[in-house]
């Protein structure tokens, strides 16, 4: 990351992060498409109303987990390995706190939050066995987000890749094991993905326990490290806000979906899986600069700061649109997969065609944010989203989507906030910038 070509290797540090997130979602729409097929539309709705909630509960603990990326990345670049070691342990300490947290609170909010969304009589208690059995692995989940931060803060992109190919496998043999073979519904599905995380966990940590150098993991120096712990929660906190923010948006999104009925919740589900596609190449890219530039603004090395930015917004938004024009050019059959429905497929298509298609606004807003993270700028992403994601949308909610209460109309509250919250992240990350070249102070 500090010495040699910049743009071919950027690229083949994403690609593997990239490869990371689609595979995670290919499976995961692989449980979409066995619930879809062999046990109905209504369980598919079910398992779609429970991806907002999902995301809201986990993505601030996940965020911390970009906190360690950039603390550990930032501390390899100035070279110090007793700081690295005591991030490394303090990181996975807190990963396994916050699973077990999470196990526990997802049990108890599971029925009265899935209630309070009009989740459709008939879906919910389909959503929240679903919603409990999956929040039962969370503990396996963040060990395996932390551990895959640590590796990627040293340059490490490819085993986690591999991990992941092999979990999915065990996913998907699950899901048909246990809903075609066992004819369970939703909790086979949500079984089949707690257990294959589990797997996943237990590899990454193993890789670490035998890593070479300060990376290391040694469980009897398992501690929390307030030094540490302090710089990873400025950058952590901030970056899971935004994306509890991004998700509570999506949950007032969601709440307007069920409103609209079963067929509609159905056909934001199957069309989802396009848009998760789309972000995760959006985001390997942002995930590529937090890095990256963590590094080298660690070993003080601007002049590839701005290079790394330059190139993170060009790949972004150049695989991001080219990938979409695909997905959208291939949509009806690809919702064939998901869903024989006619009425299903018809309005998933008004989606796709209003978001995936769009989808490079959002790499743009994903850039800029992980840039702005490496620099210890976590905070400015954070609050300008509150009101260009959240705001706007919650706006767009109350005022348009009430004088019409169309499908279409409400998924095109996604593309006008990436457009202001794109233009005012890229005035914030000018403004960050000395005539130097040096940024301003950062938070940590």
């Amino acid at each position: 990351m500090l010495e040699g070509p910049i743009p071919r290797r950027m690229l083949s540090f994403a690609l593997p992060i990239a490869a990371s997130g689609m595979l995670q979602q290919l499976f995961n729409s692989t449980d979409v498409a066995v619930v879809g097929q062999f046990a109905g539309h209504a369980a598919l709705a079910a398992v779609g109303a429970c991806s907002p909630v999902i995301n809201l509960l986990i993505n601030l603990f996940v965020g911390l987990s970009i906190g360690s990326n950039v603390v550990i990345a930032h501390l390899l670049g100035e070279g110090n390995d007793h700081g690295v070691r005591r991030a490394v342990h303090t990181s996975l300490l807190l990963a396994l706190l916050s699973g077990i947290f999470l196990a526990g609170i997802g049990q108890v909010v599971a029925y009265p939050i899935l209630a309070a969304l009009s989740t459709p009589d008939d879906v919910l208690p389909k959503a929240v066995l679903y919603l409990r059995v999956y929040f039962a692995g969370m503990p396996f989940l963040m060990l395996y987000n932390f551990a895959a931060a640590i590796l990627r803060s040293k340059g490490d992109t490819r085993r986690p890749l591999h991990t992941l190919f092999i979990s999915g496998l065990i996913n998907v043999s699950l899901n048909l094991f246990f809903v075609l073979g066992l004819g369970w519904g939703v909790e086979g599905v949500a079984m089949a993905t707690v257990i294959a995380t589990a797997f996943s966990s237990y590899r990454l940590i193993s890789f670490l326990r035998q890593e070479e150098g300060v990376l290391r993991v040694r469980l009897h120096q398992l501690r929390i490290d307030r030094h540490q712990l302090r710089k990873i929660a400025l950058i952590g906190i901030p970056a899971g806000l935004q994306s509890c923010l991004f998700s509570f948006s999506n949950i007032m999104i969601q709440q307007s979906i069920n409103s609209l009925g079963t067929i509609a919740v159905a056909a934001a589900t199957a069309a989802m899986n396009f848009e998760y596609y789309l972000y995760f190449i959006a985001n390997s890219l942002s995930q590529t600069a937090t890095t990256w530039i963590g590094q080298n603004y660690g070993a003080g090395r601007m002049d590839r700061c701005r290079t790394i930015a330059r190139w993170s917004l060009i790949w972004g938004v150049s695989c991001t649109l080219l990938v979409s024009l695909v997905l959208v050019g291939f949509s009806r059959p690809l919702l064939h997969i998901f869903t024989a429905n006619a009425a299903v497929i018809a309005m998933a298509q008004i989606r796709i065609w209003v978001i995936s298609s769009t989808e490079c606004l959002n790499a743009v807003v994903e850039a800029f944010t992980g840039i702005l993270r490496a620099y210890g700028h976590s905070l400015v992403p954070t609050l300008i989203s509150l009101i260009g994601i959240v705001g706007l949308r919650l706006t767009w909610i109350g005022t348009v989507f009430q004088m019409y209460p169309d499908f279409g109309v409400l998924s095109a509250c996604y593309p006008i906030s990436w457009i202001v919250t794109s233009i005012a992240l890229c005035i914030a990350y000018r403004w960050v910038q000395r005539p130097t070249g040096r940024p301003k102070k950062s938070f940590i």
